[in-house]
This record gives structure tokens, sequence and C-alpha cells, in this order.
């Protein structure tokens, strides 16, 4: 599977390195340290573990509706997103879709999409935004063009359709899938009829979906998981960040 190594430079003035695998692209960086280039410290001490089981998660008696963010039971989505500081809105939805079926076969956790939300867009924060009550990124999340040169040139595949951009491709959405990736595992999570990768319950099925496939739906085991994790980018540093988010967002749920 062929590797890019793109730069991406953030409203800061920043500079980020990372890989581009299977057309998913990150707003990472390297060397154990936030998009804003302070040391991560989400995870817990070194040595880290192999992978990340699934952590535990609650279900709904009763969903409120039929939004896959709606399956998991709100007062465990109060009480870990105050123990995680992952904002609620994005922490239902990867409840939800840990909780849905799909997911449930092959073993992937919230855990585990809390923390490639993390390294993806801070759970739909990046650049000050949010995610708003219906789970749409608010602004739009758009990667920069990659257009050559210090960036990765992937010519145009979409018109703009997805990423806005009729000139040139863009990661999109709390995710960041590129329009290739979106046309391949887009998903209704928030079941209102319209498949959007910028929806956090939308973005997160379809990477859900990926990863369960590109880990041979057997991520609840070690080489399946890791599997999974660097189809989705195959930088190391990519991986360990993920341990590091996913163990430390399960220890931080299981605190009293």
């Amino acid at each position: 599977m062929s590797k890019l190594r793109v730069i991406l430079i953030s409203a800061a003035g920043l500079v980020a390195t990372v890989v581009v695998v299977s057309a998913i692209i990150v707003f990472a960086v390297p060397g154990g340290r936030d998009l804003f280039g302070l040391p991560d410290t989400a995870g817990p001490p070194t040595p880290l573990a192999r992978f990340a089981t699934a952590a535990p998660v609650t279900a709904a008696a009763i969903p409120a509706g039929p939004a896959l963010s709606a399956r998991a039971d709100p007062a465990w989505v109060a009480a870990t997103a105050k123990k995680t500081d992952i904002p609620p809105r994005a922490l239902a939805a990867y409840a939800g879709v840990a909780i849905s079926f799909e997911s449930r076969q092959c073993g992937i956790g919230w855990n585990t999409l809390a923390g490639i939300g993390e390294i993806e867009s801070r759970h739909g924060t990046i650049f000050g935004g949010r995610i708003a009550a219906d789970g749409t990124a608010t602004p739009a999340i758009f990667g920069v063009p990659l257009d050559g040169g210090a960036v990765a040139n992937i010519p145009d595949s979409d018109q703009g359709v997805i990423d806005g951009d009729p000139t040139i491709d863009r990661a999109v959405g709390p995710m960041q899938l590129i329009p290739e990736a979106w046309r391949n595992w887009h998903a209704d999570g928030n079941a209102d009829g319209v498949e959007d990768p910028q929806n956090i319950d939308d973005s997160t099925l379809a990477a859900a979906a990926y990863l369960c496939r590109a880990g041979d739906k057997a991520v609840d085991t070690e080489g399946g998981w890791r599997q999974a994790v660097l189809a989705y980018n195959g930088s190391g540093q990519y991986l360990r960040d993920v341990i590091r988010y996913s163990t430390g967002y399960a220890t931080k749920a299981a605190a009293q």
C-alpha cells in the first residue's frame, strides 16, 4: 500500500508532517506532541500498551431517537465526558457507533474511535470549531488544498461536491476523510436521510466501518486492532498516539 508524506499548515502557522494511507488524512504532529506543539499528556505513562481494548459503555434503556448517538445512556455520556474532557456530543457519537451491531461484531471500542477523533480534529473543535447539537461540525472542517509542492498532490476527484473545492481534493470532516474515502465508506449515522462527512455521527460510522474492514473484523485482537489503525494511517507515531489516547480515555472513564 503506497504512502504519501504530507505537510499540513494550521491556521496558527504551525507545520505538521503526517503520513497518508488509504485516502485518510490527519492533523497530527509526530513526537508525542499535539497540534499546537504541546506535549501529549492524554494517555498513560510509558511503556505503552500494545493496543487498546474496547472500554465498557452503557447503552440507553430506551434510545431517544434513531440516531446512533442516541444509543448511549445519557447519564453515562455526561459522566464520561466529564472524566475524559471529550465533548459530550462527540462522545455520544463514538459510544453509539461502538454499541451498533456492526461495530460490536468486529470489537471496536468507543475509546479507539475517540482516540482517532482526538488526533484527527480534536473531536471537531480544531481551530475553534464545535460539534452542533445535530452532530454537524461548525464551521465545516476542511484540510489544506492537496495541490502538490509542500503537500501531496491529490487531483480533484469530486468536482468540489464533497470537499467544496472544484480544483483539488481536501480532507473533510471530524474524522478527516478525503473524497475518495468518503465515497467508499459513506454512512448515515444519525438516520436523517443525509450522508454528511461533516457530521460526527456519519463520519464516525464511516471510520468505524473502514477500521473494521481493515482489521479483518477482529479489532478486539492485538493483531486486528494494530492492522486497522495502521491502515487508517501508516505512521508508527500515529499508532502510538492512538494507543495513548485510547487507553488513556479508558483509564479515565473507569476511574471512580
